[in-house]
């Protein structure tokens, strides 16, 4: 069999089987190109140049093995690769963090945020960081700015460390151990943030696929915004004079508005619309 019909025949049975997308993909071919060509150890981006490769019986038995296990465990393909990309860059994944998706990874790499940054910027923070991407990515964006990464969750902070060190950036992000803003210094000049927002309701709702993931990184209490509400009240000390908050609300921004009528952001657009992510300046929390 090819290999581009055997993607196809994964992708029938894929969505045959009712999984559901997410993380990394979002339709069931993505998929099935990603699980077989990781495993028959091709690069994921190389579908063309092997679709009229011939594979073996044993190759096809070693796919559908996998695709098998996807389906049985309802677990993310990441978990079963550990392996995830953002912005085209590679990040080890495992159960101990949620699979890295966050929109504020495309900011990173456009360079949207920069507008509102300045020579002065010397201090990022990543809070929440789970695997550590968006701390990666941010010391990749800018080479002259110092990073922490911090997480309440030790186990999340282990895969951080492997991230960090893979990318070979362990003299420029230092790790943090943190309940929230509690146990950091700062200040800092940018502190981006990709919480635990999923409302109860929501949460309720997800996907297999979800819950294999920490609860811990998802829920964000009735509302969603448990977090955010800390957050917004501790963040202002944490901060120098002309610092910005970068924060990922996801679906929830009928939720944040209520919760924060006043609040003065700016609400920045990234492929998912113009409602997933929010600036706000240290002058508007204060």
């Amino acid at each position: 069999m090819k290999l581009i019909a055997l993607v196809e025949a994964v992708a029938r049975r894929l969505e045959g089987a009712g999984v559901a997308f997410g993380h990394g993909t979002t339709n069931a071919f993505d998929e099935a190109a990603w699980l077989v060509l990781w495993r028959l150890g091709f690069p994921i981006d190389s579908l063309d140049e092997h679709a009229e490769r011939m594979t073996t019986i044993d190759e096809g038995s070693a796919v559908w093995a996998l695709v098998d296990k996807r389906i049985s465990t309802r677990k993310p393909a990441a978990y079963l690769t550990h392996e995830a990309w953002l912005q085209g860059v590679p990040f080890y994944v495992d159960e101990r963090s949620i699979v890295p998706r966050s929109f504020i990874a495309e900011l990173l790499a456009d360079g949207s945020i920069d507008p509102w940054l300045s020579e002065q910027t010397r201090c990022v923070l990543d809070l929440c960081t789970g695997n550590g991407s968006l701390a990666v990515l941010a010391a990749m964006a800018w080479p002259d700015v110092k990073v922490e990464a911090s997480d309440l969750s030790e186990r999340a902070l282990e895969v951080a460390r492997i991230n960090v060190s893979k990318h070979d950036l362990v003299e420029r992000i230092k790790l943090r151990l943190s309940d929230g803003l509690q146990s950091l210094r700062g200040p800092y000049d940018l502190i981006l943030c990709n919480p635990p927002y999923v409302n109860s309701s929501s949460m309720q709702a997800l996907p297999a696929e979800y819950r294999a993931e920490p609860e811990l990184a998802l829920a964000g209490g009735d509302d969603g915004m448990d977090f955010v509400r800390r957050l917004l009240r501790d963040a202002p000390a944490k901060m120098s004079e002309h610092g910005v908050l970068v924060l990922e609300i996801g679906n929830e921004r009928e939720h944040f508005e209520a919760a924060f009528p006043h609040l003065e952001v700016v609400w920045l657009e990234t492929s998912a619309g113009e409602d997933q992510v929010l600036l706000a300046t240290r002058e508007a929390l204060a």
